[in-house]
């Protein structure tokens, strides 16, 4: 069992939870963790660059001149890469199609991830977080008090407008709806914080229990 620290907005901490390496997979899995990073910034790339290459530009496809006796180096036509508006040797061909993974591996990466921050003694989890207003000073107050210097990722069971409003203007943190975490995002930040609702709906999702098939 693994113990999880958890804390008030004052930085005192008020008790921990245990929670089994099992419900997040049992070990880590760099493999897969590598693979779903990998798709998440490559889904993130725009992927529109395109160029013409030598059978995208205008021009004769008729040899310039015969292959011998004419004192010059040997040329094709017009289009190749070597002469002045011909087409790219290596033309980049606009978008390319991105596989995604499929859900329960996403999953498990993303578990794979917290589990690591787990182990790196990188988590903890907010007792009750009230941010009645618009207010960077609340929230900034919070992270200092729990000596988050270096940036986190403040994961909630549900969107709150107050306080990702309070957070956006703070340096490295990011604020996320715990449904909607991923692996890059978990590892990006150094620490990674839960509101208590969402750590109990993350340890009771049936979707981040074990997966066998998918061991390395």
């Amino acid at each position: 069992m693994l113990a999880v620290p958890v804390f008030s907005m004052q930085g005192e901490q008020t008790g921990e939870v245990q929670i089994d390496p099992a419900v997040l997979g049992a070990r880590v899995r760099p493999r897969l963790i590598k693979q779903a990073v990998v798709a998440f910034l490559n889904h993130g790339r725009q992927q529109s660059a395109r160029t013409k290459g030598r059978s995208d530009v205008e021009g004769s496809t008729r040899k310039l001149y015969r292959q011998k006796g004419t004192g010059n180096s040997r040329a094709g036509n017009v289009r190749t890469p070597i002469r002045r508006g011909g087409g790219r040797a290596f033309a980049k061909r606009g978008p390319r199609a991105v596989r995604a993974l499929p859900k329960k591996m996403r999953r498990l990466a993303r578990n794979s991830a917290i589990l690591a921050k787990l182990q790196a003694n990188d988590v903890m989890i907010i007792e009750e977080l009230r941010c009645p207003e618009i207010r960077t000073k609340t929230v900034a107050s919070m992270f200092s008090a729990l000596g988050v210097e270096r940036g986190c990722v403040l994961a909630m069971h549900e969107r709150d407008s107050n306080v990702y409003l309070s957070s956006r203007n703070i340096p490295a943190t990011d604020v996320r709806v715990v449904d909607e975490l991923n692996a890059y995002e978990v590892l990006r930040r150094q620490k990674l914080i839960f509101t208590k609702p969402a750590f109990e709906r993350l340890v009771q999702d049936p979707v981040a229990m074990r997966v066998d098939a998918l061991d390395e």
